[in-house]
């Protein structure tokens, strides 16, 4: 479910949302002249379309290379993730109007019983198991590079209500190499996962995403409630949220 929100008047947020594939994307886009929503459709365009090939074969060149660490499946989000930095890049360097655009984006990837997390920027991805939510990406802001950096770690309302507190420091599209966040986990059935923007964790707490998430409605019906729930919060942004339910034994997908 993906809505301008009460402020804004268009909707930079893509989201691809493909169980074929077992591939599931949330982009937040930003840039003037309708860039924002060039940059967001772009990057879930190129991340889906080598999922789709890399599904068919493996015979296939990796331009960032392979990482040793991950899967395969790692390995293929992560190569995707670069081609769709690379392609909004290549596109903001064409097009005057276009500069400076650039996208977060939040991935997930099925792949038999494996969830594989891909991400760039703060759209989240939250986990509910067994009754507990948890945030299995930490976003690449000010305020959470503070908070790590600090001596011992700062605690989170250390830097709420900070001017930079929102500011992003790692964005997709925006230069030509871009830090990828990949990792991955095991499903259990039962488990399910939120995939949103800013527009949603801004303005919605832990508590108040648990009961959402743990509401026995199906994954459509739920976003519906994310998004209205973000809405009824006063958020100033748009707003999107994309639920994945783990029901029974995982399906193997490509």
């Amino acid at each position: 479910m993906s809505e301008p929100g009460p402020v804004r008047r268009g909707n930079e947020d893509a989201f691809c949302a493909d169980n074929q594939l077992g591939l599931f994307v949330v982009a937040d886009g930003m840039g003037g002249h309708a860039a924002g929503e060039v940059a967001s459709s772009l990057a879930v365009e190129a991340i889906r379309h080598f999922i789709e090939r890399s599904a068919e074969t493996q015979d296939l060149s990796w331009p960032c290379g392979i990482d040793p660490a991950l899967s395969y499946a790692g390995n293929r989000l992560r190569t995707a993730i670069y081609l769709a930095n690379r392609r909004v890049f290549r596109e903001a360097e064409g097009h005057n109007d276009y500069m400076g655009m650039g996208t977060t984006v939040v991935c997930a990837l099925v792949t038999g019983s494996r969830l594989t997390i891909g991400h760039v920027g703060d759209s989240r991805l939250y986990a509910l198991s067994n009754g507990v939510l948890s945030a299995e990406t930490r976003d690449d802001t000010w305020a959470q590079s503070i908070m790590e950096d600090g001596p011992g770690g700062l605690a989170p309302d250390a830097t709420r209500g900070h001017p930079m507190q929102h500011v992003l420091t790692n964005v997709l599209g925006v230069r030509e190499q871009v830090e990828i966040h990949v990792a991955e986990r095991e499903l259990a059935p039962g488990d399910r996962f939120l995939l949103c923007t800013d527009g949603v964790h801004n303005v919605l707490d832990v508590s108040t995403l648990t009961d959402l998430l743990a509401w026995e409605g199906d994954p459509r019906r739920q976003a519906e409630r994310v998004v209205s729930a973000a809405i009824d919060r006063k958020t100033r942004d748009n707003v999107t949220a994309l639920i994945i339910h783990c029901d029974g034994a995982p399906e193997a997908h490509g």
